[in-house]
């Protein structure tokens, strides 16, 4: 996967900050989900990356190599990209601003490089991408951040 340790960087370092720069009503070009509802989603996310919250892996198994084909190309995730673990209304905030669920990202972030750097052999369930080590879940959370970036007008 190239530039793996850009797409780290910018998952690490450059992430929060690009979200800070959201405004909070930021319009959305798809999806039902606001700015803070994003950010707090994310975190969700990358506590499945690390690990803290374990999942069921929910794709068929005969699916998997195919879902992992696409996790490993640069193609971008679809608009309105289907997700049957969420609800059809977004959750409700669980921080009173944006910047908390942004801090909670960061703390997420944080704590899944710290992980994998203490055990860089760790794998995890992701639900749709089957069991995932440090490489494939780096490209998944900056191809899922990026996604997101995309939804609100932050990156093309």
């Amino acid at each position: 996967m190239e530039n793996l340790e850009n797409k780290a960087n910018f998952l690490r370092t450059e992430y929060a900050k690009v979200l800070t720069t959201l405004d909070a009503d930021a319009p959305r070009k798809w999806g039902k989900m606001n700015v803070q509802q994003m950010i707090e989603h994310m975190s969700d996310y990358v506590r499945i990356a690390s690990g803290r919250t374990p999942v069921e892996i929910v794709t068929e198994e005969e699916r998997i190599p195919r879902m992992q084909g696409f996790l490993g190309s640069e193609k971008q995730f679809p608009e309105n990209t289907p997700n049957v673990l969420m609800p059809d209304t977004p959750v409700p905030i669980r921080h009173a601003t944006k910047q908390q669920a942004i801090n909670e990202l960061q703390e997420e972030l944080d704590h899944f490089f710290e992980v994998h750097k203490t055990d860089p052999e760790r794998k995890t369930n992701n639900p749709f991408f089957g069991i995932l080590g440090y490489e494939q879940q780096v490209q998944l959370l900056h191809k899922h951040a990026t996604h997101h970036l995309r939804q609100f007008g932050a990156v093309e």
